[in-house]
């Protein structure tokens, strides 16, 4: 299956004044999980078998990647994907990452342990990315890395990598990552240290596989185990996806969406907990386990929101619902505050200059001081009319789209292809609700 880009998609959207939303949806499946999935179902021994794989175009060049390095990897069905592992040699061109930050950190980190020469690239917006957080370390238990001033294209040259101990300044899963799967085929001791958890998926998914971590506090140790055997996985809905459906319920009067089989993993959920704080009309409910994740069905009705705090450590939970959290601040009575930004900066574009942007172009109050994000909510819907500049970044297109649904006037985003890297589907599925997006 092809990981190219979506073709004959209008690159431009937008939304208006909307009825109610209504209906009982599920989202793709997890993003962060779907790269693990495949990268792990690759290192291992015998077949993997994943349920519920998004299809959206980062995970389909990680696809892509896994297999240029050596796997087997085949599609069966829609989201029923099918891994051999087997030993990884050297790619015959450029593993090409596109959009996505998490493939190519991860199969950096993963590249790195092997002796194994791979040359990593992207488009724009992932060349602008830094990279050092990952090379550093990398570099640091003995890979031979060469970048752009640390940022891609990057060639990484792996094998004989010796342990490190590694104090992370930032709670950031995919340095974590990196390491860890670096460590995988390192000799000496593995661990990370981080100043707060950050997303735990790659020790749970490690943990199935076969492989020894430990978690003590905000330490995580690879065991004496390393070696991966093939296993089933299965892949609950996104929860940064079903942010977008759930907000827009939020917002948008009269509205009764729920969104089932979302996985609430704590690490994952900050969102959530700060919806509920803002007095949203969210229940979680039929909790239960599946893929090794706790998963829940979420219903969000429309209702009043007011401001509120969002402390810094909660920030690793929630990195990227940040803009949508925005968009429901511009809808809340009073004043959100968010700290704890400074990611934000670094992702797919500046987000925080770009939710700036696209609030002024809609009415809304907005203004950064440092790190920190504040919305002023009048407990009313935006102006909207915006024309908002999404730079190439889903998050962004979709957050403002949403916006839209419920300001007075119609918001356009532009660059609106780019929704498909975490979330196909998104425009039919949300008319489906009753969106009007065109």
């Amino acid at each position: 299956m092809s990981s190219a880009a979506p073709k004959g998609m209008d690159d431009r959207l937008a939304a208006s004044a909307s009825p109610p939303l209504k209906g009982i949806i599920n989202v793709p499946g997890d993003k962060s999980m779907s790269h693990r999935a495949l990268i792990l179902g690759g290192l291992a021994a015998g077949e993997t078998r994943i349920e519920g794989l998004l299809e959206g175009d980062d995970v389909l060049r990680t696809a892509d990647a896994v297999r240029a390095l050596g796997a087997d990897v085949e599609r069966l069905g829609p989201g029923h994907w099918r891994v051999v592992g087997a030993p990884w040699r050297a790619p015959d061109a450029p593993i090409d990452c596109g959009n996505s930050g998490t493939g190519a950190r991860l199969l950096m980190g993963a590249v790195a342990g092997l002796p194994v020469e791979a040359t990593f690239i992207g488009d724009v917006s992932l060349h602008s990315r830094p990279m050092n957080r990952v090379l550093d370390p990398l570099r640091e238990m003995g890979a031979a890395v060469e970048s752009q001033d640390g940022r891609m294209p990057v060639t990484v040259r792996g094998g004989g990598l010796t342990g490190i101990s590694f104090r992370n300044l930032k709670a950031s899963a995919q340095v974590k990552s990196a390491i860890i799967l670096a460590g995988l085929h390192a000799d000496g001791a593995v661990e990370v240290i981080e100043p707060a958890r950050s997303r735990d998926h790659t020790e749970n998914m490690l943990r199935a596989f076969g492989a020894d971590v430990e978690q003590d506090g905000y330490t995580i140790r690879l065991g004496a185990r390393r070696a991966l055997t093939a296993t089933d996985v299965a892949i609950p809905g996104d929860p940064s996806s079903a942010a977008f459906p759930l907000v827009a319920a939020l917002v948008t009067p009269r509205s009764d969406v729920t969104v089932e089989g979302v996985m609430v993993n704590p690490l994952r959920a900050g969102l959530f907990t700060t919806l509920r704080e803002m007095g949203a009309n969210l229940e979680i409910r039929n909790e239960r386990i599946a893929g090794g994740e706790p998963v829940a069905d979420i219903r969000a009705r429309f209702g009043p929101l007011r401001g509120v705090e969002v402390p810094a450590e909660r920030a690793p939970s929630m990195i990227d619902e940040y803009p949508i959290l925005a968009v429901a601040a511009a809808f809340a009575e009073g004043r959100t505050v968010m700290h704890g930004l400074a990611e934000l900066r670094v992702k797919e574009s500046d987000r925080l200059a770009a939710i700036l942007a696209g609030h002024k172009a809609c009415g809304v109050e907005a203004r950064d001081e440092g790190d920190t994000l504040i919305v002023e909510g009048k407990g009313a819907p935006p102006r909207g009319g915006g024309d908002v500049a999404a730079h190439h970044d889903h998050r962004i297109a979709m957050s403002f789209l949403v916006l839209g649904l419920a300001a007075c006037e119609p918001v356009a985003v532009d660059s609106a292809a780019m929704i498909a890297t975490s979330f196909p589907g998104f425009t039919e599925l949300m008319r489906g609700l009753g969106a009007k997006i065109a």
